[in-house]
Parts: C-alpha cells; structure tokens; sequence
C-alpha cells in the first residue's frame, strides 16, 4: 500500500532547537507510515539551495527498508514560491507547519491556492489566555489543529467552536526514549562527563537550561538560588552548584555573568556553554542524568521540553504554573483523577490555582501577579510572575528531603510521562500524530476555486 507523503515545514531537524529536535522524533517515529520532505529553515542556512537525501540515514537508523525523507534547507521559514516548487516536485499529500504561526502569514495568504489540492495540518501551541481571538484567521486557514499543551486544546476549541472533532485534537510533545535515559550512576562515561564540568565536586546541582530571554526569567532563578542557598552553613554551601546551560549573554536577555557576579559572587556558578557551546543529544542525556533538580520559572512556557525530559531521566522539578507547564504537574480534581486536555476546554488556565493537588514529582510554584501584556503584533497575553522568593522555599525542599527521596519522586514523575494516558513519550506522540493525521485525509474535503461573481 502506497504510503502517504507529508512536507514538513519547520526547523531543520538535523539542527539542535527545541522545534528541530521534535520533528526529528515526529518524522523518525512515523517514517514507517509516512513518507517524509521537509523545507528546513535556519536563520541563516549554510545549505540553502541543496537537496539533502536522508533516506538512506533514515533506513540505517531504523532498519526499515521502504522510508523516504528528503529535506530542502532554506534561510527562514520558506516563501510561496519554494513551496509551490518543491510541492511541483514532491506532489505531497498534506503539509504539516510547526512553531509561532507569525512565521507562517505567507503560508495562511495563499491557504486557498494550497488547499484546493493538499490539506494544512499545524501543530500548535500558545502560551496563554486571554484566548487569541487574532489567531483565528490563522487557525482556520488549517484543516487540522494539534495541540500540543491542554490550555491550548482549550484555546483551539473556544476559538473555533465549529470545527469537527477530527480538526482538533490533544499531541502532547513525546520525549524520545532512544534520546534521553538513565544511565549507571558509575558508568565510566557519565563519571568523564561529570568531571570534565566539575559537578562531580558538588552534592547538589540545580539545572537551568532555557533560552537566556526576558520571559525565561534567568535573573529570578539566580534570586530564587540565592535565597536558597545563604540558608544552608557555609560548608554546605560549598558542596551545591547553579548550572546554566544557555548562552551566557544575549540581547534579548542579559548578561547572566554579570548578575551572577553582583547576586552570588561567593556561591558556585557552572556556565557549560562556555566550554562546548550547545550540548549534542548524548552530552544532553549525561547533563540530565548529573544534575539533581531543574528548575523552569518561565513567565510564558509553551510547553517547557526541558523539564519534561528531565522528568523522563526521573528527576524532580520545580516549574511556575504557566502554559503547557501545568500538564507536567499531574494537577488532580477532587475525585483524584488527573485533569484532562477536556478539561480544558472550560477551566482555560489552571495558573489561579483552582486545581492545587498535584504529583509528587514537581514543587510548583504559583504566579504572585497576572499582567497582561501585548504588542502590535500579539496585543495581549498574560504574564505571569512568580515570586523567586517562593522559587527559593522550593528549592530548600527539595535539598532537604535528601537524593533517596529525591530519586523516589523523580521516579514517580518518569512513571507519570511515560503513561500512554498522559501521552509525553515518543511512541505516544508518534501514535497520536499518526491517528490525528490519518482521520484527517479520512474527512478532508478539498477547497473548492475561488469564482468571481459580477454585480
């Protein structure tokens, strides 16, 4: 039976973003149903111009014979005219978008032209209420919505309340279990790693390793350590370590040396990116497994890919109650049931703390202030702060409990994404895409031509 061929149109999966590492999983755990092109953007791409034949890679990575995956790197995001190029060449049967639909208003502008002969699958997140009733033209230039947080199923089905169930549907982000792993605490690798960045010498290590952007919040991470660690004797102090695996300075950031530097001048600070910039997936996987908590205090967080994969290698996390954050807290209603993606749909945000019941795995935090904020292009969205002081009383917890029952929860947690139910491994995500998508081309219907009318 032939198989159906897909054009992805996001970063290039061979590269080492968030948005790059997750087509890679979704491609690689569906390339024995799919066919795969994809036009992978860069900022600048040093390929633009080639075609890159993966198939051969692909075969050699999962043994299937019959696989295709070509992918067409290209500087940004693509251009109508590439598209209709590579669509001429590839003939696709669907093209799937990926990330911020900000990038893709070429795309939505000749939606008609497109869907006349292919339907537009996007898999979509937003990172908070108010519902971004802007993004509804967006979102119905689509045929089909996944969602990849609860609060966006929520956002999806309020926005266009006439779509079909087979138009939107719940495809949580999948960790890759090939990817990231326990390892053996003694494994002579693991024990190379730990000693080449010093955290060998430490009993505790906090793991910081969002962007070093204003909404990560990197500065309040530092007060929240602060506050944690000047209530510890001061040998104890000397035996725990902050670990930034981001870029150290950035524009749309700071300079975190120099808030180090005024902040915790006394207290360890481990900067990897200073030594080999950004980590592959095997240095990834050790990074995970050397550290003893992570910590996110994102004022927006989509989804937060850090902390679910360090949830898959069982350690425990601290998270502010934001975005697709909530859905790794395991939050519970009053009959102990986890919230659902349904659930959603009425509750919006769970960021007020209806819900306070939650897994044994996460110390949330809540947010203090709700603002909202806005800019011409997004002119509102709520930002919410939590208070580095509470980050700090969090992050004592879990110091005090000790690394057995750190290592307890930590379990619980990989237990709980693991769960086909919660859907935060990638043979889930893989099965749910397949599902998604094959009950799509079951009910597309084509876009009929525009006709002109004389009045």
């Amino acid at each position: 039976m032939k198989k159906k061929k897909i054009l992805l149109m996001s970063d290039d999966m061979r590269m080492h973003s968030g948005v790059a590492c997750v087509s890679r999983d979704i491609v690689m755990g569906t390339i024995h149903h799919y066919d795969w092109v994809q036009i992978g953007g860069a900022i600048t791409h040093p390929e633009e111009g080639k075609i890159v034949d993966m198939s051969e890679a692909a075969r050699n990575e999962t043994g299937l014979e019959n696989v295709y995956l070509k992918i067409y790197p290209i500087g940004g995001y693509g251009n109508p005219d590439v598209l209709r190029e590579i669509i001429k060449l590839e003939q696709p049967d669907a093209i799937l978008h990926y990330t911020d639909p900000r990038f893709w208003q070429w795309l939505y502008q000749m939606e008609r032209e497109v869907r006349t002969k292919v339907p537009l699958f996007y898999y979509n997140i937003w990172d908070d209420l108010p519902d971004p009733m802007w993004n509804e033209n967006f979102y119905r230039s689509c045929d089909l919505l996944m969602a990849i947080s609860r609060q966006t199923y929520g956002i999806n089905k309020r926005i266009l309340p006439d779509y079909k169930d087979w138009q939107i549907t719940y495809v949580p982000h999948g960790i890759s279990k090939k990817r990231f792993f326990q390892l053996n605490p003694n494994s002579i690798e693991l024990q190379k790693f730990k000693k080449k960045y010093e955290f060998d010498k430490y009993d505790f290590l906090l793991l910081y390793l969002n962007r070093n952007i204003r909404r990560k919040m990197p500065g309040d991470v530092v007060l929240a350590y602060k506050q944690f660690i000047e209530q510890l004797p001061e040998e104890k102090q000397k035996k725990c370590a902050l670990v930034f695996h981001t870029q150290p300075i950035d524009d749309n950031g700071t300079d975190l040396r120099a808030v180090c530097e005024a902040i915790i001048p006394t207290h360890k600070v481990i900067f990897t990116y200073d030594v080999d910039g950004p980590f592959d997936n095997i240095k990834m996987n050790f990074l995970y497994n050397s550290i003893d908590v992570y910590i996110n205090l994102a004022s927006n967080e989509g989804f937060g890919l850090g902390s679910c994969e360090a949830l898959t290698i069982g350690k425990p996390i601290i998270v502010n109650v934001t975005g697709g954050l909530q859905d790794q807290c395991g939050f519970k209603k009053k009959n102990g049931e986890y919230l659902t993606y349904q659930d959603y749909v009425e509750l919006g945000s769970n960021h007020g703390g209806k819900y306070k019941q939650h897994g044994e795995w996460v110390k949330p935090v809540w947010p203090k202030t709700i603002s909202l904020m806005g800019s011409p292009v997004t002119p509102y969205i709520f930002d919410d702060r939590c208070d580095w002081k509470d980050a700090g009383a969090a992050i004592k917890e879990w110091y005090d409990i000790g690394p057995e029952e750190r290592g307890r929860c930590g379990e619980l947690g990989r237990q709980f994404v693991m769960d086909d139910l919660i859907g935060m491994h990638g043979e889930e995500m893989s099965r749910r895409f397949i599902n998604s998508m094959d009950s799509a081309f079951e009910n597309w219907k084509p876009r009929s031509r525009y006709t002109l009318e004389v009045v």
